[in-house]
């Protein structure tokens, strides 16, 4: 599956769900380790936790591979890791400390 197919399933996936300021950010120029970050904000760590299932279900329900998944435990900062794609799934104090939008685009 190509990777602008996954973020397709990824945004839709998540907006099912009710997250909210999502970000695409093409990182190929930047790292060959993989080729988009999707980030995206939840109110809560229930909801991190229902967007991150829900995103795994449709990619591997569309055929993609999920590699693995991490921050289940506190649920404030979820990470999918498919591949080419990796979601963030994060509460708003910690997407604001984190500012990876920034890190990764180069915007403040």
């Amino acid at each position: 599956m190509n990777s602008e197919k996954l973020v397709n399933i990824v945004v839709d996936a998540l907006e099912d769900i009710k997250a909210y300021d999502i970000d695409v950010i093409n990182v190929s120029e930047i790292t060959s380790m993989f080729e988009y970050i999707v980030i995206a904000s939840a109110d809560s760590s229930r909801q991190t936790k229902s967007l991150a299932n829900n995103v795994q279900e449709q990619v591997k329900a569309a055929g993609g591979r999920v590699y693995s998944m991490e921050g289940e435990q506190t649920g404030e900062w979820l990470l999918v890791d498919l591949g080419d794609v990796i979601v963030h799934i994060m509460l708003p104090v910690a997407r604001e400390y984190y500012n990876l939008k920034a890190l990764w685009s180069g915007q403040n």
